[in-house]
């Protein structure tokens, strides 16, 4: 049998130049700004922004694999730029979960896994209460079994969730379903100023990394999500601004991008409020985003 690290460190150098370990990369919504879903062409520029911004990122997160026919039009993008996706399948709601499922090994079967970096089933469902942890087990190990059945039993499959869900004990099972454990943290949302801000990521990824630890040693804790805004309302200390997002930036993204798999929130979204995005309607940076 193949060791995790002979399968592992193969993947990650062919989405990554060789100065790293790690992947690095964007969320990237379904959807354009205007609301309208993705084409096949809106992805393949995506992908091509990536590419351009300092760090030639090649790795992206997706939320969904049916919604908005998600990966009916990424993977080809995906695999015409040489870029690895991290797979989310939606998890609540019982329809939309089949769909999900449905869409996933539809791609497979098209595309094969070559792809695929990882899957996500659900996205902060602990965070938001609308699940349990027993049923989020069980459909990360169900979607484990589905790959395991088309020969891809390599491919890690975890949860995303905010860190004060993953230091909760009531949802320790999902722990122990998990490859691998997508944190998000935002120290905007918890009104920490922009000097904080590099601090109060630290000080939860290794809660995270904490709880994780106890629970099922050994696994990976990957950063999902994470960003500061460029515009919106403050949120106690945190106030939104190009100069802060940028800040936010050269410290927590910089670090992190050098010790995890690490996807930041987000490219582009500047009809939101707050709005995250990194570079404008234009597609062009707003702020420095070298390391």
């Amino acid at each position: 049998m193949l060791s995790f690290f002979s399968v592992l460190v193969p993947l990650i150098l062919a989405f990554s130049t060789p100065s790293t370990a790690y992947w690095k990369g964007f969320n990237l919504p379904a959807n354009l700004p205007s609301g309208a879903c993705k084409t096949r062409e809106d992805w393949a520029r995506d992908f091509s922004v990536l590419k351009s911004l300092p760090g030639q990122f090649t790795s992206a997160r997706l939320f969904a694999s049916s919604d908005c026919g998600t990966l009916a039009n990424a993977v080809p993008a995906a695999l015409a730029a040489n870029a690895g996706l991290l797979v989310g399948v939606w998890a609540t709601d019982n329809a939309h979960y089949e769909a999900e499922k449905a869409a996933l090994l539809q791609a497979i079967q098209q595309h094969g896994t070559q792809w695929i970096i990882a899957v996500s089933v659900g996205s902060e469902d602990l965070y938001r209460g609308d699940t349990s942890a027993a049923n989020l087990a069980s459909q990360i190990r169900e979607v484990k079994s589905l790959l395991c059945e088309r020969g891809a039993c390599g491919i890690e499959v975890g949860h995303v969730d905010t860190w004060t869900a993953w230091v909760d004990p009531k949802n320790e099972d999902v722990i122990r379903a998990c490859d691998f454990v997508g944190h998000d943290g935002y120290p905007y949302w918890e009104g920490a100023s922009v000097d904080q801000g590099l601090n109060a990521f630290r000080t939860n990824l290794e809660k995270t990394r904490s709880a994780v630890g106890r629970v099922k040693p050994g696994t990976w804790v990957w950063v999902t999500e994470t960003g500061w805004p460029v515009t919106g309302a403050s949120v106690g200390l945190a106030s939104s601004s190009v100069g802060n997002a940028q800040a936010y930036w050269k410290s927590a993204a910089c670090e992190s991008f050098r010790g995890a798999h690490t996807f930041w929130y987000t490219t582009q979204d500047y009809a939101s409020s707050p709005s995250f995005g990194v570079v404008g309607a234009d597609f062009k940076p707003l702020y420095d985003l070298s390391c």
